[in-house]
Formats: C-alpha cells, structure tokens, sequence
C-alpha cells in the first residue's frame, strides 16, 4: 500500500491519541496533527477532575459502555509505561434518600452488566469502613475508579506520535476543509499554502460541530457548552475524604451531579455544576462570545432542551452564584465539610452535543464520509476511553476491526 498522509483537527488527548493508533497500526503513513492553540490539551482535557471511570454509568451495549471498559485498561498500562500518576483511590456512589431507591438498583443493574472490577453494594453501616465521614442509605464501591493527570498523558503520547515521524503542530486554526479528488485539501488561518491528505479525523472538541461543517457535514448535533465549577476543600478537610464520593445520578442527563474528588497532585475538590456557559472556552462568568450565543439559540433544540429542563437550569444557576447552595448538595454524602470549608476553584466547560428534537446525545458519536471522519460528540468517559476511542476510529478509517 502507498503511503498515506492523515490529518487530526484538534490537540487534546482524543486527537493526539489517534494520531499514536495511526502511526502505530500503519508505520509510514504521515500524520500530522493541528491545533490551533499554543500548547496540547488547553481545553477538555487540560480542565476535567482526572477521574478514570470504570464503567458504572453507560448503558450496557452502547459505544460508552464498551470503549470505557477497554480503554481504562490501555490507560492503566500507558500511565505505567510512561511513569504518570494512576492512582485506583476508587469511588463510592451513595444513595442519601429513599426517593433514589430505584436508581441506585438500575445503576447496580448497569454496573454489573458492564462487568465493573470489583463492584461491591454496600448497607449504610458499611460506607464508614470505605470513607469514614460519608452517610448515606447504601452505596457502590468501585475500588477500581482512578484519578490520573491527562495534561500528562495528553503529553506522553504526542511524544510517541513525533517520535514516530508524525508532527504535531500548534497554533494552527483549521479554517477550511474540502474534498478534491481522492483526497482532502485543509487550510490553515493566515497560510496561503493548502495541505492534501488522503483521510482527515476531526476532534475538534468544544469546536466539533463548526470544523465538521467546514468539511460539508451536518448541521446537528450542535455543541451548547456546560461550564463546571469546582470548589478546593480547605488543608484542614481535605482528609475527610479518602478517594471519590458521588450521588446516584439522575439518568434524564448525562452529567454525574456534584461530587468530592481528590486529585493526583493532592488536595481534594468539589464539583461540578453543570451551568449552560456564554462562551465555548468560558471559564469564567464574564467570558462572553456573541458568536457562541447566537450558535446556541439560533439551534431548535437548544430551546427545546430549555422547555424540557429549565427547571434544574435554574437550580445550577442558583448553585453557581451561591456557595452556599453548591454546599448545601454536597455535604448530604459528607456532612462535615460545608461552605466554610471551601473556596473555588478551577472551571472546565464541557462539549455536549444536542440534537435538533432537544435531547442530550449521551453515547459518543462518530460519522465518517467521503475521506473525513468527525468526532461529533465525545464527554466523559473520553478520556478514560481515549486510546479504545482511537483504535475505534482508525479501525473505521481502513474499514477494520
């Protein structure tokens, strides 16, 4: 076979980690991966909790569900290799009321079908022995749920992608892609030189949606940015909490609720909310972009998805102004740390994709046409999953397993 020549929109760690799966599994083939900021994992990546997720959560059967399970295993051995922090301090979610009886016997029901390490149901008595200062009706052990740190793992493997032949480079924003011929021509802002490649993967991220309309792709699913605002657990707390306590979810959405995370580089967080954000890469509540906004509500599902939830919208509002109320949620599970135990922190905005009829994609979603395949909906797990993810995509290039 002739040497190819891919191209991967986008530098956090799903971009970088097909661009391994592709010099891995096609040694020649030139890889180049774009990003247009100054450095990898700037977004996503570089602003989640490090959670590496063992599987409680996907519908048994669903891409989430299969590529979860796989690729914590490839991540577990990658951190390894490469000497990076992977520490399984598991994670227990608890069931505080009995209103929530149900969901917690479906999350069980889940958990178990998609074979999570290890899962254990446990009484009220027993939640002590695993964190001594959680209450609650009963829990899920997962003892196999880790944190790891992904800007650093984001950075292993681009150097394995340059060790291998493939570029990477950064501060260069895509702004065009068209088919010719048998290939794909891309073009870079403020370059008059176009590039051709046989085949162009676009994980753009928070951008998924614009870069895969540059390649002539479909209008929806629309990406409406959630910003997740974290609080730091003052040093005199920080021990109350071993490794991660969680709520039972509520299944009408794809976000896991407020929850306490201790972090790889120490130190333990709460978070986060899930606040509809005014700027893509809005980290913080004055980050405006009237592009953005007109983006969202210009989208048919975005005021469907409005009518149907306004209702906890306003709650995350309400938890995102107030400390207090952020709080309030979370000292259910560990009550001896409140609001004067806290002080934010960080924000990450995460890329959810929303159909034209109003309902949050949950699994992931990817298309592939003519020379260009498009990641058009990947939160988390993705990057608990990304090196399964990308053996998925690669394998979807040359029509493989």
């Amino acid at each position: 076979m002739a040497e190819q020549r891919v191209g991967v929109v986008g530098g956090g760690i799903l971009g970088v980690a097909i661009a391994r799966e592709i010099v891995r599994r096609r040694p020649g083939t030139e890889v180049v991966v774009l990003e247009k900021e100054d450095r990898l994992a700037a977004h996503q990546t570089g602003h989640n909790s490090g959670v590496v997720h063992a599987g409680i959560y996907y519908k048994p059967g669903s891409l989430k569900a299969e590529l979860c399970t796989r690729g914590r295993a490839l991540l577990k051995d990658f951190c390894a290799e490469h000497a990076i922090a992977y520490v399984e301090c598991g994670k227990l979610v608890v069931a505080v009321d009995a209103t929530e009886t149900g969901r917690f016997d479906a999350l069980e029901r889940t958990a178990t079908a998609n074979g999570v390490p290890g899962l254990r149901r446990l009484a009220a008595e027993e939640i002590r022995d695993v964190e001594p200062y959680a209450v609650g009706l009963a829990a899920l052990h997962s003892p196999a749920t880790a944190i790891t740190d992904y800007d650093a793992v984001t950075k292993a493997i681009a150097r394995e992608v340059e060790a291998a032949g493939g570029r990477v480079r950064l501060g260069a924003r895509v702004d065009g892609i068209r088919r010719q011929g048998d290939g794909v021509v891309v073009t870079v802002e403020g370059e008059h030189a176009s590039m051709r490649f046989d085949h162009v993967v676009v994980a753009a991220g928070l951008h998924a949606d614009r870069v895969a309309a540059l390649a002539g792709g479909d209008r929806g699913p629309v990406i409406v940015p959630f910003r997740g605002e974290y609080l730091a657990v003052s040093d005199a707390k920080q021990d109350l909490v071993r490794g991660m306590v969680y709520p039972v979810p509520d299944p009408r959405y794809p976000f896991l609720g407020v929850h306490f995370t201790r972090r790889v580089t120490g130190g333990l967080e709460v978070g986060p909310n899930a606040v509809l954000a005014t700027r893509r890469e809005g980290y913080r509540r004055r980050d405006v972009s009237v592009r953005d906004l007109r983006d969202v509500a210009a989208w048919p599902g975005t005021w469907r998805m409005a009518r149907a939830h306004w209702r906890t919208g306003l709650e995350e509002v309400v938890g995102s102004a107030s400390q207090r109320a952020f709080m309030r949620r979370a000292s259910r599970y560990v009550p001896d740390i409140g609001v004067a135990d806290v002080v934010r922190a960080g924000s990450g905005v995460r890329a959810q994709a929303v159909d034209r009829d109003g309902s949050l994609v949950d699994d992931f979603r990817i298309t592939r046409d003519d020379g260009v395949t498009c990641v058009r909906n990947a939160p988390s797990p993705a990057a608990t999953s990304s090196l399964a993810i990308a053996a998925h995509v690669v394998g979807r290039i040359w029509e493989t397993s």
